[in-house]
């Protein structure tokens, strides 16, 4: 009898056994085959530099083409962008603030994608309106001259600040709800951010002060956008409109520190910067208060070498562009013909090749970001009213809309468009104004099915 129960017991145990193995080798030979089939979908949004992954990692792909010292490169500046900085004295990590608006470069940037409106990630750059510009006869000056600092604030609200140290405001985001419908009688809701700013001294911010919030950017696919050729940038340009079609995009002229001259902008909402190596300069500089070798302190000083920003630059640079998927997918193929026939695609340009690049990887490659990297005139609803070099108040510059679709799978609740008012594609298409105001009646004005099938392309970006 103990021998039958001890048999019994055992073929159970082996029964489970077995029924566990079975269950592990079916699960990763499913996984195998999905892998493969979701592989099958996906098409190449960055030629050789394309990342084929739909996960929520997405956006912190290398691109597979690096070679040795490029993902060297990349690994190097990826300690540098998670590197967070503290005001102790000394350390290697040392210089921060006295205020800032953040500690490290992936504390905004969260698995590189874009960010929330929320504070710590929200930002506001601010201009004294009543101020009078300086007027010299020096290039730099001229470029600069339309965004006079506020006094005790400089262009940018650092609302933290170190130990002993006061910060110079406390931003409160309030929303605004608004209620509107479309020409099929479905009701839709937009909202608005409102700020109440409260400075240090507990006096509210003058009316005077123009105030423009935005939210971090994405940083994947930098480099690849910083390879287009300017002439073809400069080609899609039409600033007085000649085409007659509605659509003037321009370019932002804007001051290169480097080379001491004035070029082509290409990144920030406002493309107020010329290139990833600026852009990471002046993160350093008024997000976290850190002086580099390209804005030292007055005294001509730094808390980072070279090295350290050029790492910074390169982390940017060398990160993939997600493939897009459901290509095959009859409604995606609807929304992308719609998407072209409400003229989206006059400003979000589908395909590039890009030219020279220090990092040969990102050369000769068709890229599809979906960007014309200019700027237009986005009406009244999204105008900050605050110039940014040669962009005016109401323009902003047209961001890229590859790996979008993966933007709620990377961070959830994460923003659309600069400030981050829009929770979902359709009310970003419905803040569109400006030289985007036909494409937003278009929008409008499709049929419910319609509407699903456009947003179903953008997800499939």
């Amino acid at each position: 009898m103990q021998l039958n129960l001890s048999l019994g017991a055992l073929s159970k145990r082996l029964r489970f056994t077995l029924v566990v193995l079975f269950t592990a080798v079916f699960t990763i030979l499913a996984g195998i085959f999905l892998s493969v089939s979701v592989n099958a979908q996906m098409s190449p949004a960055a030629g050789d530099a394309t990342a084929f992954n739909r996960t929520s990692s997405a956006y912190e792909e290398t691109p597979p083409n690096l070679v040795d010292w490029e993902t060297e490169d990349h690994d190097l500046g990826d300690e540098v962008f998670e590197e967070a900085f503290v005001s102790t004295p000394g350390t290697e990590r040392s210089g921060l603030g006295p205020t800032f608006n953040n500690a490290s470069c992936v504390s905004c940037h969260i698995r590189n994608g874009r960010g929330m409106p929320e504070p710590g990630q929200l930002l506001l750059r601010v201009t004294d309106g009543e101020a009078t510009a300086q007027q010299t006869t020096t290039a730099k000056a001229d470029i600069l001259n339309n965004a006079p600092p506020v006094e005790g604030l400089g262009n940018q609200i650092q609302d933290f600040s170190i130990v002993g140290e006061t910060p110079e405001a406390k931003v409160n985001i309030l929303w605004q709800e608004n209620a509107g419908t479309y020409a099929d009688g479905t009701p839709y809701r937009l909202r608005s951010p409102q700020f109440d700013v409260i400075l240090a001294n507990g006096e509210s911010l003058p009316d005077t002060v123009q105030i423009s919030p935005r939210i971090p950017p994405h940083v994947y696919g930098l480099g690849l956008l910083e390879a287009i050729p300017e002439a073809d940038i400069l080609a899609l340009a039409d600033p007085d409109d000649r085409d007659g079609d509605g659509i003037s995009g321009r370019p932002n002229r804007v001051w290169d520190e480097q080379t001491q001259s004035v070029t082509l902008g290409r990144f920030g909402w406002k493309a107020n910067s010329p290139n990833l190596l600026q852009q990471s300069a002046d993160a350093y500089l008024n997000d976290m208060g850190i002086t580099s070798p390209l804005f030292p302190a007055e005294d001509g000083s730094t808390e980072i070498d070279q090295e350290k920003l050029v790492l910074a630059a390169a982390y940017a640079q060398t990160l993939a562009a997600p493939a897009r998927t459901l290509m095959d997918n009859p409604q995606v193929q609807q929304g992308e013909k719609l998407f072209a026939d409400a003229s989206c695609t006059a400003c979000h340009v589908a395909t590039f090749r890009t030219g020279e690049h220090k990092y040969p990887a990102l050369q000769n490659q068709e890229i599809h970001p979906y960007t014309d990297m200019l700027l237009h005139d986005m009406g009244d609803e999204l105008a900050d009213n605050r110039a940014d070099f040669e962009a005016s108040g109401q323009e902003w510059r047209t961001p890229s809309l590859w790996g979008v679709g993966l933007a709620q799978t990377v961070l959830p609740y994460s923003g659309y468009l600069h400030d981050g008012r829009a929770r979902t594609f359709e009310e970003a298409i419905l803040w569109h104004g400006g030289e985007a105001e036909m494409s937003k009646v278009a929008f409008e004005t499709m049929s419910a099915e319609d509407r699903n099938a456009l947003v179903r392309f953008l997800q499939s970006l």
